[in-house]
């Protein structure tokens, strides 16, 4: 069976950034300041170490973020954004409209559903 090669694109592209957590690690990232790993974790409440772990290496194998060791007594690791994956910005900018637009649509159907059993 051929492979349809636009759907493969499709694939390949949102198997970098699909997740829970994903997308809103990159958008932390991409305010442009490293940050270390337990200052991810603090801003992003509900997040397991091990997730946060898995996610993170993930991304730095996809070449999105990178992971700096800084060589001192404790270990210091940041994470950043590469400039691979400040690619990704306009593609985060456009979801995060088009979701805050579905949820005021969402809304807005609600309430006219209640609108209209009222009436």
């Amino acid at each position: 069976m051929e492979k349809n090669p636009v759907q493969c694109q499709f694939v390949t592209a949102l198997d970098s950034i699909v997740g829970k957590w994903k997308p809103i690690i990159l958008y932390h990232l991409l305010q442009g300041k490293p940050l270390r790993f337990n200052e991810l974790r603090r801003l992003l409440p509900g997040i397991t170490q091990r997730m946060l772990t898995l996610h993170l290496r993930e991304m730095e194998e996809e070449e999105l973020i990178k992971r700096v060791i800084y060589p001192q007594i404790p270990p210091k690791v940041e994470y950043s954004i590469t400039e691979y994956g400040m690619s990704l910005s306009p593609i985060l900018e456009a979801l995060h409209q088009w979701g805050a637009a579905h949820v005021q649509r969402k809304r807005l159907n609600k309430e006219n559903n209640e609108q209209t059993e009222t009436d």
